[in-house]
């Protein structure tokens, strides 16, 4: 992980612009502050605060291609956790208006939404959407555990399958670090 502190993007948060904080904070800059502005302020105060800019028309940590700023940090960072890059899917989906495309992306983008307006200022948006990122977080990890432990589960009745995986996930037996250190699922 790396230190990097100020953080800055547009007002108005929504879908990528609340799961980037949330990546941000779980794999990049734990100690990351944020800072949100009018889209004309962001160059502005991206140089006068020393902070990196996301989620912009043209930053580096922003949309390229299909692809949106929650990926650049993916890539940028050299993030690798199965997990996130599932989670991906989903934000890039309900923030690229491919809501079909993954059953969550609906979902998300209406909590987002949701979040918006019942929220006083980005600051809170934030802060309520990263529950949800945790949610969805897990339940990628779930899914991922779910497939390598498909034959394991299939005996269980389902107390049990939930008592298992609940037991994985909080041991957190599913993730290991290979010898570069990248995170991956045995």
């Amino acid at each position: 992980m790396v230190n990097l502190v100020k953080w800055v993007t547009r007002q108005l948060v929504h879908v990528d612009r609340t799961a980037c904080p949330w990546l941000i904070k779980e794999f990049v800059d734990p100690q990351a502050e944020f800072i949100f502005v009018p889209t004309e302020k962001v160059e502005e105060i991206s140089t006068s605060a020393q902070a990196i800019p996301y989620d912009m028309l043209n930053a580096e940590l922003g949309h390229h291609g299909e692809k949106c700023s929650f990926d650049a940090i993916i890539e940028k960072y050299g993030i690798t956790d199965p997990a996130v890059l599932e989670l991906a899917k989903i934000v890039r989906a309900a923030d690229t208006n491919k809501l079909a495309s993954i059953p969550e992306a609906a979902g998300l983008e209406a909590i987002m939404t949701g979040i918006g307006m019942q929220t006083k200022d980005d600051y809170e948006a934030i802060q309520r959407a990263s529950t949800v990122y945790d949610a969805l977080y897990s339940n990628c990890r779930l899914k991922i555990m779910r497939d390598l432990h498909k034959a394991e589960i299939e005996k269980m009745d389902r107390r049990t399958q939930r008592e298992f995986l609940k037991k994985l996930l909080s041991e957190g037996v599913a993730k290991t670090a290979d010898k570069t250190g990248a995170s991956k699922w045995p």
